[in-house]
C-alpha cells in the first residue's frame, strides 16, 4: 500500500510535469532523463497484476489514486492504467457477484455513489468516442464528439473544459467555412459574461483575446468577432440582433458615440442586404445510420443535416459514402427493419425533407415582404415532414392511385437549425394519423379529425372551378397537361366523396351584368332635387304644394315604379310613416340631379324620416301609389334621398303638364342613363336629345312652364 501511494506522489508532483515547461527545457529533460512519469507508471500496472487474489483488498481504496494518474496528459501513461479499473471491476465481480460492495458499506452516500458512477461512464463513453475520432480525417465526427463532451462539462458545471472544447469546435467549423456555425459557437461563451467591469478569471480567457481585461471587453470583442461570422454566412437577422445589443451599450453605458455612429452603418449595411442580396435557401437532409457497425453516438440514429449553398441530394450523399465506405446504401425510405438495425453491418438512408415555417408573431397580419419572409421559411427550424406514397390494399391494374396513400412524417430535432451543429438529432418523429387505429387510440381527437374530413371535402368543388377556369385558358401546348390534370381530379373526386361525402358550392356561373350591383342601382334608380335647392347647403325634402302641385324630392321610391290603384298615395305614406329625416352626406350635393317642377313651388314643414321608413328606401322596399299624371314626377324623386347620384347624368321630362298620362313603360324607359328623355305629348314617342344639348334644352323647358304657370 505504501509502494502504491508513494508512486502515485512520485508521478503527480509539479516538477515532472513537462507540458508546463518551455519547449527548449521540455526538450532538455527529455533527452536526459526521459519522462520518469511513464516508468514509474509502468511499475505500477505491474505491480497491480502481481498482488493475483490480494487485489481485493486494494478496492476500493486504490480507485482515487489510480484516477490521479490518469488524468495526467501523458497517452502513454494513460494506455497502461486505464484498464486496471476493468480489472478492478472483474475481481469484485468474480468475488461477489455484484458491484454493491462500496454502497453496502456506506448506505448514506449510494445514491451520490451511483450519480457519481453514472457520470464517469457517460464521460468515459464520450472520451472513448472521441479519442476514437480524433485522428479520423472526418470532421463531422470530430465535431460531434466535441459537441458531447462539451455538452457533459456543461451539464456538471465544469466551466472551464465546456469553455476549452467551444473553442475547439469553433476550429473544426472554421477549417470547414462553417461560418454560420462557429458564430453559433462562439455565442455560448459570450453568454457566460456579463456587461460589467469585473475582472476576467483565467479559465474564462481564451487565448484569441487576451488582450481584454474585463468581462466587458471581452463580450464587446466576442460580439465584433461573432458579427464578423454572421455576415460570412449571410446570417444578417443574427448580426443585427448582436449590433442593436452592442448600439444599447454605447449610447446608454460608455456613451462612445463614435462606436455607435459606426454600430448604426454597419447596422443599415445588414438592413440594405437583406433586401437587395439573394440568399439561396439551403435544403435539408434526414440521414440515419443503422446497424452495429457504426459507433455508439451513430448507431440506430437520425439526423437532420443542413446543406450548403445549392449542395444537392446526390452531392450529400456522396459524401457520406466517402465518410463510410463499407456502408451499404439503402434504396427505400420507409423504417428499417430490426433485423437492420441489429446486423453487424453500416446502413445509411438519406432522403430530403422539408423545413415547416414558425412564422414569428411580430409578422402576423402584416405585409411583410418576400425577402424577409423568406429567410424563416429555411432558418429557425425544429420541426421538419417529409411525405413518401404507400399502398394500402388490393392494387387496382386499372386505376393505380385507387390504393396509393400519401404518409407524411414529421420529425422534430433537439435544437433549432442552424446551430452549432449543421445537423442535429431527430429526438421525436409521428406518422399517418387518417386510420381507423389512431382514432381508437386517440378518441380525444375525433372532433379534429372529423373537422379535417369536412375541409378536404371542400376542397373538391373548389378546385373543380379552378381546373374549369384553367381549361378555359389554357395554352395549347398545356393542353395535354390539363386534360391529364382533369383525369386525375376525376378520380380524387370520386373517392373523397365516396370517403367524406359530397360538398356544392353556389353556382357562380349564371349570367351576371359587367357592373356591380351597387353602381347598376345608381344608373338605375333617378335621383331629384327641385330648382331651388340646387345651390342650397343640403337637399331639403319639401312636400307638395296645394296650389301648384309642383315636386320637391321627400320620398324614396321603388327601383321599377309600378303604379297600382289599391297602393296608397305618398301623401299618406309620409303621414303613417312618420318623420323626414335629414340626409347627412352633404357630398351628395356636388353630384349632379336634375327634375322639372313649378318654380312656384312652397316649402312646408320638413320632417324626419324614421328608421324603418329609411331602411325600406335603401332597400327599394317603399310603398308605391298611383296617382294622377301631375304626380308621375313625385313619384320619380323617391329615389332622391335613397342612393347616390350619378354626376353628369340628367334626366328631363318635356311638355309634362298635368293632364299629361304617363304609362309604366315609359316611365321604365326614363331609367336609362345614356341619353337625355324627352315625351311627346301627342304620341308619347320617346327621342332621344344629345348630352350637350342639355343645359339649352332644360333652359328652353322651364321658361315655358314657367309661362304658363303665369298664365
Amino acid at each position: 500500500n505504501n509502494y502504491f501511494h508513494l508512486a502515485v506522489k512520485f508521478i503527480t508532483q509539479d516538477s515532472l510535469q513537462l507540458e508546463h515547461f518551455s519547449q527548449a527545457k521540455c526538450m532538455k529533460v527529455l533527452n536526459k532523463y526521459g519522462d520518469m512519469r511513464r516508468l514509474i507508471g509502468f511499475n505500477v500496472r505491474d505491480m497491480w497484476y502481481r498482488l493475483a487474489q490480494n487485489k481485493i483488498h486494494f478496492i476500493p481504496e486504490m480507485v482515487g489514486p489510480i484516477l490521479e494518474m490518469t488524468l495526467i496528459p501523458e497517452i502513454e501513461l494513460r494506455k497502461a492504467t486505464i484498464p486496471i479499473f476493468f480489472d478492478m471491476m472483474l475481481c469484485e465481480y468474480s468475488m461477489f457477484n455484484k458491484f454493491r460492495k462500496c454502497a453496502e458499506q456506506h448506505p448514506s452516500i449510494a445514491y451520490s455513489v451511483q450519480h457519481f458512477v453514472h457520470l464517469v461512464k457517460g464521460l468515459l463513453e464520450k472520451l472513448l468516442d472521441y479519442r476514437s475520432v480524433i485522428s479520423d480525417e472526418s470532421k463531422r465526427n470530430r465535431m460531434s464528439c466535441t459537441v458531447n463532451l462539451l455538452n457533459f462539462y456543461k451539464d456538471i458545471n465544469r466551466e472551464e473544459m465546456y469553455i476549452r472544447y467551444l473553442y475547439k469546435l469553433r476550429d473544426l467549423h472554421l477549417d470547414c467555412e462553417n461560418y454560420t456555425e462557429a458564430a453559433y459557437t462562439l455565442l455560448l461563451h459570450a453568454k457566460l459574461l456579463k456587461w460589467s467591469d469585473e475582472q476576467c478569471t483565467s479559465h474564462v480567457m481564451p487565448r484569441d483575446f487576451h488582450d481584454s481585461q474585463t468581462q466587458r471587453q471581452l463580450k464587446e470583442n466576442l460580439y465584433k468577432t461573432i458579427i464578423d461570422y454572421f455576415d460570412k454566412g449571410k446570417m444578417w437577422e443574427e448580426a443585427l440582433n448582436l449590433c442593436k445589443e452592442l448600439a444599447d451599450q454605447f449610447e446608454k453605458e460608455i456613451f462612445d458615440y463614435e462606436l455607435l455612429s459606426q454600430n448604426l452603418k454597419q447596422q443599415a449595411t445588414f438592413y440594405e442586404n437583406i433586401m437587395k442580396i439573394l440568399r439561396p435557401t439551403p435544403d435539408y437532409f434526414a440521414v440515419g445510420y443503422y446497424g452495429r457497425g457504426f459507433p455508439l453516438f451513430l448507431r440506430n440514429k437520425v439526423f437532420i443535416y443542413r446543406g450548403k449553398e445549392y449542395e444537392r441530394r446526390e452531392d450529400f450523399q456522396g459524401q457520406l459514402m466517402t465518410e463510410f465506405p463499407n456502408a451499404e446504401r439503402m434504396n427505400t425510405t420507409s423504417p428499417p427493419s430490426s433485423n437492420i438495425k441489429n446486423s453487424p453491418g453500416q446502413f445509411i438512408q438519406c432522403f430530403t425533407v422539408q423545413p415547416v415555417l414558425e412564422e414569428p408573431s411580430r409578422f402576423k397580419d402584416k405585409p411583410v415582404p418576400d425577402q424577409v419572409i423568406n429567410f424563416y421559411r429555411a432558418n429557425y427550424v425544429q420541426k421538419f415532414q417529409y411525405s413518401r406514397p404507400v399502398r394500402k390494399g388490393t392494387v387496382d391494374p386499372d386505376n393505380e392511385f385507387a390504393s396509393m396513400w400519401i404518409e407524411r412524417t414529421t420529425f422534430i430535432t433537439a435544437y433549432k437549425l442552424p446551430g452549432i451543429l449543421r445537423w442535429f438529432e431527430v429526438i421525436s418523429s409521428s406518422t399517418a394519423f387518417f386510420t381507423e387505429a389512431y382514432s381508437e387510440e386517440h378518441p380525444e381527437d375525433c372532433e379534429k379529425l372529423h373537422h379535417l374530413k369536412n375541409l378536404i371535402a371542400w376542397q373538391v368543388p373548389m378546385l373543380e372551378k379552378g381546373i374549369k377556369l384553367h381549361g378555359k385558358r389554357v395554352q395549347d401546348d398545356l393542353r395535354p397537361f390539363h386534360d391529364r390534370m382533369e383525369e386525375c381530379f376525376k378520380q380524387l373526386k370520386l373517392k373523397v366523396q365516396k370517403e367524406y361525402g359530397l360538398r356544392e358550392l353556389p353556382d357562380f356561373d349564371e349570367k351576371r351584368t359587367s357592373r356591380p350591383r351597387s353602381m347598376l342601382r345608381s344608373y338605375r334608380q333617378v335621383s331629384m332635387i327641385s330648382l331651388s335647392s340646387l345651390n342650397a347647403e343640403c337637399n331639403t325634402p319639401i312636400k307638395e304644394s296645394a296650389d301648384s302641385g309642383s315636386v320637391i324630392p321627400d320620398s324614396p321610391r321603388p327601383r321599377t315604379p309600378i303604379l297600382k290603384s289599391e297602393d296608397k298615395a305618398p301623401d299618406r305614406v309620409f303621414k303613417e310613416e312618420g318623420e323626414v329625416k335629414l340626409r347627412r352626406d352633404r357630398k351628395r350635393q356636388k353630384r349632379s340631379s336634375v327634375v322639372f317642377a313649378d318654380s312656384k313651388t312652397e316649402p312646408s314643414d320638413t320632417k324626419r324620416l324614421s328608421r324603418k321608413q329609411e331602411f325600406r328606401s335603401d332597400t327599394n322596399l317603399s310603398d308605391q301609389a298611383e296617382k294622377r299624371p301631375s304626380s308621375v314626377l313625385k313619384q320619380m324623386s323617391f329615389a332622391s334621398r335613397s342612393v347616390p347620384t350619378i354626376p353628369a347624368l340628367i334626366f328631363a321630362v318635356a311638355n309634362g303638364g298635368e293632364d299629361q298620362s304617363l304609362d309604366v313603360n315609359a316611365l321604365k324607359r326614363m331609367s336609362q342613363p345614356t341619353f337625355v328623355l324627352s315625351l311627346d305629348e301627342n304620341d308619347g314617342e320617346k327621342k332621344s336629345t344629345p348630352k350637350s344639348k342639355k343645359a339649352s334644352f332644360f333652359k328652353n323647358r322651364l321658361t315655358s312652364k314657367s309661362g304658363e304657370d303665369g298664365k
